[in-house]
């Protein structure tokens, strides 16, 4: 892992006055592969299915070859994670993903997530694609393909190399006939009053996608420092959309001022695609919201031809992402307390059918209880595996005593003088259904042997 990625630890819900170096920078998911694209295609690095890792400079374009076959959908995507507080120009400073066949055609069309928090240096994220299908014509046919990255910004923004981490994901085809595009007037209305009710309980925002904290429909608390950016996940199936509101509170009395910039609100699907990107609202001390609502998740919205609708294309862990400008530390030196409104909408409904198995693209009941107790990925697994291991202690536990009553038959039996048969039950012949052999005892002869030495115990067949 480059050490460029390395994060600041600090604890969740801590505050301070801010700066670059008590602001946690993104945290790189764990066994992410480090690799370095090249400036030539021919060289390219080839990338597997997985995380990766690379940086990029500014005018900098890296070639990344990948190899697909023509049945299965795939999607690239690409976090930048400079450093809180680089330089950054909105707008100017971006990133261009493409897929490229290996004569340079394109498949389909190119993302270009660019900065637009004020100068605040946030994660910025997006994904391209190669789909397969039939209202495709370009890159259908299995071979070799590139992932281009590419860097823009202009010479008066900062110089400083960007970590990025690669994401490859497959989509598989389905069993049966593709769903149609959802009419425009099935999802189009007014955006709703943001959820209310008592709070739900203390969000974990996390520094990325990697460690975002799971939340699910409620109104969770947490705390975010000027010039930090938290992650959070919340799983949205087939037919479900989200509605958000993430809130800042009023400003200490005597504070004032306006800025134009203060808080904003992303969100992303499960392969990272932005769906309509990071916005931003105003500050003037007073509370501020910055909110947003997705179209409801259909399988048919890849075929939308916008953004924020076609990235709701499928279901799974959505990610939400909060960033405060460096320059609200003039309205909360000591971090601001966030609230978060989330609210899932509509009935979860069975998925058009993939034909092989994914864990990525769908709702399980593990991800809603990870939801519902606030858990990060980690925190999942961890609490998953543990579960693991305490049926596994209460099943090897069970066969312990069941052991233990049959050595206490056993040494019952043998102190009566009755006939042992460990091995099974008894049979013509030998004990346990054996023929008795020269030198063996047998059942007319067990009892005077066992009169005259100490009974000697052993352990069940398959023990």
């Amino acid at each position: 892992m480059l050490t460029a990625l390395a994060a600041v630890t600090i604890l969740p819900g801590a505050v301070g006055v801010a700066s670059a170096e008590t602001v946690p920078g993104y945290r790189t998911g764990g066994g992410a592969t480090a690799t370095k694209g090249t400036s030539s295609a021919t060289q390219a690095p080839q990338l597997k299915p997985g995380l990766h890792t690379d940086s990029i400079k500014r005018g900098e374009q890296k070639y990344y070859a990948v190899t697909l076959d023509d049945r299965t959908s795939a999607y690239f995507s690409a976090v930048a994670a400079p450093k809180p507080g680089t330089k950054v120009e909105d707008y100017g400073d971006k990133l261009t993903l493409t897929v490229q066949e290996s004569d340079g055609a394109t498949c389909g069309s190119e993302a270009r997530p660019a900065f637009s928090g004020g100068g605040m240096a946030y994660p910025l994220a997006d994904y391209a694609t190669r789909r397969i299908g039939a209202d495709r014509t370009e890159c259908q046919k299995a071979g070799r393909y590139y992932l281009v990255i590419t860097r823009e910004g202009p010479a008066t923004s900062g110089s400083d190399t960007w970590p990025i981490e690669l994401d490859y994901l497959d989509e598989p085809p389905l069993r049966g006939n593709t769903p149609a595009p959802p009419s425009q007037g099935s999802w189009r209305t007014a955006t709703p009053a943001p959820r209310t009710g008592p709070t739900k309980g203390s969000a974990k925002g996390g520094t990325g996608f990697n460690d975002a904290g799971s939340v699910d429909s409620g109104v969770w608390k947490d705390r975010i420092t000027p010039g930090e950016t938290r992650f959070y996940r919340v799983p949205v199936d087939w037919g479900q959309r989200l509605n958000l509101s993430a809130e800042l509170p009023n400003a200490v009395s005597g504070t004032s001022g306006f800025l134009a910039r203060m808080l904003g609100l992303g969100v992303y699907n499960p392969a990272r695609g932005a769906v309509g990107g990071v916005r931003f609202v105003s500050y003037i001390g007073k509370p501020a919201a910055a909110k947003q609502f997705t179209a409801p998740v259909e399988y048919g919205n890849r075929f939308n031809p916008t953004d924020a609708v076609s990235a709701m294309r499928f279901a799974g862990w959505y990610y939400i992402e909060v960033s405060l400008h460096p320059d609200a530390a003039r309205y909360f030196p000591k971090g601001a307390e966030l609230t978060l409104r989330v609210d899932v909408r509509g009935t979860a409904k069975a998925g058009p059918g993939y034909a092989q198995p994914t864990g990525v693209f769908s709702v399980t009941p593990e991800d809603r209880k990870a939801a519902q107790k606030g858990q990060t990925a980690q925190e999942a697994a961890k609490s998953g595996t543990l579960m693991t291991v305490a049926y596994a202690g209460i099943g090897t536990g069970v066969v312990l005593l069941a052991g233990l009553g049959v050595w206490t038959l056993v040494a019952r039996r043998s102190r009566a003088g009755a006939p042992v048969a460990v091995g099974g039950p008894a049979a013509p012949g030998g004990p346990g259904g054996q023929p008795s052999l020269p030198g063996q005892y047998s059942p007319s002869t067990q009892s005077t042997q066992q009169a005259q030495q100490k009974p000697q115990f052993r352990p069940p067949q398959g023990w």
